[in-house]
């Protein structure tokens, strides 16, 4: 029997400091989890499933990500009214930004065209433990002007292999950063932050399992003296294996901010 279906693109924020990552998983805490919980509550009677843009790691939150709703039998007939109940029963830490009927053409995956990472971190003294959910804090002194342009050398098309972990080896290792840069942070205040943090910003069309994290930890090696700038442009070409880096940057600091779509 043919069944009628109808397709929605749901917009969400979500901060991931108690949570493991996006996907689904048994006895943990997770976006897609909770999500996937709520619209059981929200539509008892309805037969769905979803689909999430991008499955971010444990404790890596969203500023916007995205998920696809696939609604089988009957749509929903007011779709302000249906955010607005969906939000009243998320939990505090995920909130629907908004929603809009696609139609079956519309690929969540494959329209998905940018993707823009913020790792925040502070130097320094130890910070505030309310910071610890949004950044990431390195006790050290580390050479901020030597990390800027070490982040520089990230922009453009380059080889990632080695800036990724258990990936397959017919992954595409080839992408382009359109934008990467290390700033002084204006974007995030809160009068318990650091009086000086700073933002790692990095677009892409796509990254590879780990690669934001493990450039920021190059990043890092780089402003501690451990890995010069040259490294770091040995690391992106072809076939340099002995440029593997293994410091991933914690989790807390990094944050999706924002998501374009065709």
């Amino acid at each position: 029997m043919f069944r009628k279906r109808f397709y929605y693109f749901i917009k969400v924020q979500y901060l991931g400091y108690r949570l493991h990552g996006w996907q689904k998983q048994p006895d943990v805490k997770t976006v897609e989890g909770l999500i996937t919980k709520t619209l059981r509550w929200v539509m008892p009677d309805a037969k769905y499933k979803i689909l999430g843009t991008s499955r971010t790691d444990a404790m890596v939150s969203a500023e916007e990500s995205a998920f696809e709703l696939f609604l089988d039998h009957e749509p929903l007939e007011d779709l302000e009214e249906f955010l607005k109940i969906f939000n009243k029963n998320l939990p505090q830490d995920i909130r629907a930004l908004a929603i809009e009927e696609v139609d079956d053409k519309f690929n969540i995956i494959q329209h998905s065209k940018t993707k823009e990472y913020a790792y925040l971190f502070s130097i320094g003294d130890k910070f505030h433990p309310f910071c610890a959910p949004f950044m990431a804090n390195f006790q050290e002194d580390l050479d901020i002007e030597k990390m800027k342009e070490a982040a520089k050398l990230f922009q453009g098309t380059h080889n990632f292999r080695n800036y990724c972990v258990r990936v397959s080896e017919k992954s595409t290792f080839e992408r382009e950063m359109v934008k990467s840069e290390l700033v002084v942070n204006t974007v995030y205040k809160a009068n318990f932050f650091p009086e000086r943090s700073y933002i790692f910003h990095i677009h892409a069309a796509g990254f590879l399992r780990h690669q934001v994290r493990l450039m920021m930890g190059s990043l890092v090696q780089v402003g501690r003296g451990e890995l010069s700038l040259q490294d770091i442009k040995d690391s992106l070409k072809p076939d340099c294996p002995e440029h593997q880096m293994d410091f991933i940057a914690p989790a807390s600091g990094l944050i999706l901010r924002k998501m374009e779509f065709n």
